[in-house]
């Protein structure tokens, strides 16, 4: 297939978009546009369009993307708990997690997770399902569900595990054929970048105030 050919079967694919990928896709740019103000609307946002995708990777993808579709739900529990999180306040009237590095301790959990969960997932999706993506869809699960922890502590890195996720993520919702989603993980990478940046000057402000 060549590239004129792939442009024309993009195009027909975007046309073909249902309502509910749409929806899915609205409400997941609006959520990491809401992270990158490090504002706590990520949440509600991030809710909406985490479970219609877990719909659609579970439902619709043929064969299921399973890693995907049922980390959404992690997802959603983790995003009830970094909901909490954001608006804690202390006595002082800060946030209790305020935007930060992560230490070694939290860094080291993270990457923990991240390779106990991309192993995992791994063996489980080879071995006991039909997917014919396990490594990438794996890849992609693992580094976000590390992203998600981070996030919901307010540590810098998520942003670096995100676009780990979003580099992976984009050519295998393009081999899945969900077009719109393939265009979102585009835009997602993009905006990782800038919400580290944002990050960035953020910790630097607080340490010079």
């Amino acid at each position: 297939m060549n590239v004129q050919e792939i442009w024309k079967e993009f195009l027909s694919n975007i046309r073909e978009t249902g309502f509910l990928e749409w929806l899915s896709t609205v409400s997941q740019i609006a959520s990491v546009w809401y992270a990158r103000k490090n504002n706590v609307l990520v949440y509600p946002t991030g809710i909406v369009g985490i479970l219609i995708a877990a719909y659609l990777y579970l439902f619709v993808s043929h064969p299921p993307l399973y890693a995907d579709g049922l980390l959404n739900f992690y997802y959603f529990a983790m995003s009830v708990y970094g909901w909490y999180n954001w608006v804690l306040k202390k006595d002082s009237g800060q946030y209790e997690f305020p935007v930060s590095w992560c230490n070694k301790k939290e860094l080291r959990v993270g990457l923990a997770i991240f390779l106990g969960f991309a192993i995992s997932l791994y063996f489980i999706l080879k071995h006991g399902t039909n997917s014919n993506t396990p490594f990438l869809d794996s890849l992609v699960s693992s580094s976000a569900v590390t992203a998600m922890w981070w996030m919901a502590k307010r540590k810098i890195e998520n942003w670096l595990a995100w676009i780990l996720s979003n580099i992976v993520a984009i050519p295998l919702n393009f081999y899945k054929g969900f077009m719109l989603f393939t265009l979102m993980y585009f835009l997602f990478l993009i905006l990782a970048g800038w919400g580290f940046l944002d990050w960035k000057k953020i910790i630097k402000q607080n340490n010079n105030g």
